[in-house]
C-alpha cells in the first residue's frame, strides 16, 4: 500500500464501496508500482496518505454504500488528498439528478444527466480529447492532443472547479478539484499512458 514520492514513502487506499471498477483500479496502480489497500475500514482510510474512491453504477446505491459502511461523513472530513474516479468523482459533488440524490457535498457542483438530442449517444462511451482549462499539478505533462476513456450518462458541467473539460454535446467536466479533493470522469485505468500519467500525479501531490 505504499508509494514513494520525492524518496518518501506514502501510503496509498481504495475506498472498497463495492465500485465494479476496483479490480481495474487496483491493477493501475499496481503497473505504477503501488499496492494500495482495498478497505472500507475508516481508521484505516483517516491514516492514509492518499485516498482513492473508485466507482462504477448509479448515485443512489453508491451513496446508500457509504451511508451504510458508516464513511461519508468520514470522506467529507478528510484531509490528505482524495481522488474521485468515474461515480467516485461524481459522488464527490452536491446532488446528483440521478435518483435526486444528494452526494457528498466536498465540491460544490451537480451532476446532470446528458440531454437527448439528435445524433448525441447516451451513455457516452469512447475516447475523447482533454482540454487543460487551469494549470494544476493533477495534469502535469498532459497534451494537447491526450485522450481519455469514458463510460457515463451524467456528468458535471463546466464550473468553477474544472481542471479539465471535454466535448459530448457541449463541453462538461473531466477533472475537477477543490482543495484536496481531485476527480477524475473518465477511466485513468482504461487511458493508457495519459491515464497512468494523471494517476501518477495524483500520487505525487
Amino acid at each position: 500500500m505504499d508509494f514513494r514520492s520525492g524518496g518518501v514513502r506514502v501510503s496509498v487506499v481504495l475506498v472498497d464501496a463495492g465500485g465494479t471498477n476496483i479490480g481495474s483500479v487496483r491493477y493501475a496502480l499496481q503497473r505504477l508500482g503501488v499496492d494500495a489497500a482495498l478497505t472500507s475500514d475508516a481508521a484505516t482510510i483517516r491514516g492514509a496518505d492518499k485516498v482513492i474512491l473508485p466507482g462504477v453504477g448509479a448515485a443512489g446505491p453508491g451513496m446508500a454504500r457509504l451511508r451504510e459502511l458508516g464513511l461519508v461523513e468520514l470522506l467529507r472530513l478528510l484531509r490528505q488528498p482524495v481522488l474521485g474516479v468515474c461515480l467516485g468523482m461524481q459522488l464527490l459533488c452536491a446532488h446528483s439528478e440521478e435518483g435526486d440524490t444528494e452526494c457528498l457535498g466536498v465540491i460544490p457542483a451537480t451532476v446532470r444527466r446528458f440531454a437527448e438530442a439528435p445524433g448525441v449517444r447516451v451513455p457516452h462511451m469512447g475516447w475523447n480529447q482533454l482540454r487543460a482549462e487551469r494549470v494544476h499539478p493533477l495534469l502535469a505533462g498532459l497534451g494537447d492532443d491526450d485522450q481519455a476513456y469514458f463510460v457515463h450518462s451524467y456528468a458535471v458541467p463546466v464550473c468553477d472547479f474544472t481542471l479539465a473539460s471535454t466535448d459530448h454535446a457541449g463541453a462538461f467536466s473531466a477533472v475537477v478539484a477543490r482543495a484536496n479533493f481531485h476527480g477524475m470522469q473518465f477511466h485513468p485505468e482504461r487511458s493508457g499512458a495519459v491515464g497512468a500519467r494523471l494517476l501518477k500525479n495524483f500520487l505525487s501531490l
